[in-house]
């Protein structure tokens, strides 16, 4: 038997505002709360949303301290990047520990995990794909672990392309796509459109991640594809 597993998060940047509130210059909104909250509903998770900290060391500092108080895992968004501003990994180093920081993986490669106290770090990145594409493929495989849940691989599929991929080698790429089929009911997909990290979109529509190796340098019309639906993460 184990309790249920507690996880504090919170966004870092001075450019971030509510959703709804009106943006001045240089400002977003802050899309990653929301997404990591409605996310971690959908497993059995206590959560503590901590808001948006500003960037300030001391801030941060606090907001570390408080979390890892009252939580198993904190879990940021943010902050993790190489910006002047960008003090989460910097605090981290300082009040706890690093085990490992950037991945080959796109989107996403500004991740870090470490442990502050007892409690388990993961730093998402700031852009709201990268986050949530860490958050499935990182973040909720050690939940499942945490509470002591069956360690099971994603289930995938293979899929003939439908349009062409442009990719460069050198990470793993997780593009968001459609699965479909066809009147045969063989496996099609497409990607989304835009595949940039800030489009929030080309995971609002997507049902699947196509998978594409470290070493691929594009695809062609028809070609056959590795496919995770969704649904094989977060059940």
């Amino acid at each position: 038997v184990k309790r249920i597993v507690k996880v504090a998060f919170f966004s870092t940047g001075d450019e971030l505002r509510p959703v709804g509130s009106e943006l001045g210059p240089g400002q977003i909104y802050d899309s990653n709360r929301y997404s990591i909250q409605g996310l971690l509903s959908r497993g059995n998770i206590e959560w503590i949303d901590l808001g948006v900290i500003e960037d300030d060391k001391e801030a941060i500092r606090q907001a570390f301290k408080t979390a890892s108080e009252s939580a198993d895992m904190v879990l940021t968004s943010g902050g993790v990047s190489v910006g002047d501003a960008d003090y989460t990994k910097q605090i981290l180093d300082e009040e706890g520990q690093i085990t490992f920081w950037k991945l080959a993986i796109k989107p996403g490669k500004p991740f870090a995990f470490g442990h502050l106290g007892d409690a388990v770090f993961c730093g998402l990145p700031g852009n709201p794909v990268s986050s949530m594409v860490t958050f499935y493929k990182l973040v909720w495989p050690l939940l499942n672990k945490m509470q002591g849940l069956p360690q099971t691989k994603p289930v995938t599929l293979t899929a003939t392309l439908k349009g062409e991929i442009r990719k460069a080698p050198g990470r793993v790429e997780y593009q968001r796509a459609i699965l479909s089929y066809n009147a045969q009911g063989d496996a099609e997909v497409a990607v989304t459109g835009g595949q940039g990290s800030g489009m929030l979109t080309s995971m609002t529509l997507a049902n699947c991640f196509i998978i594409l190796a470290q070493d691929c340098d594009g695809l062609s019309d028809g070609s056959h594809v590795t496919v995770e639906p969704f649904n094989s993460v977060l059940c």
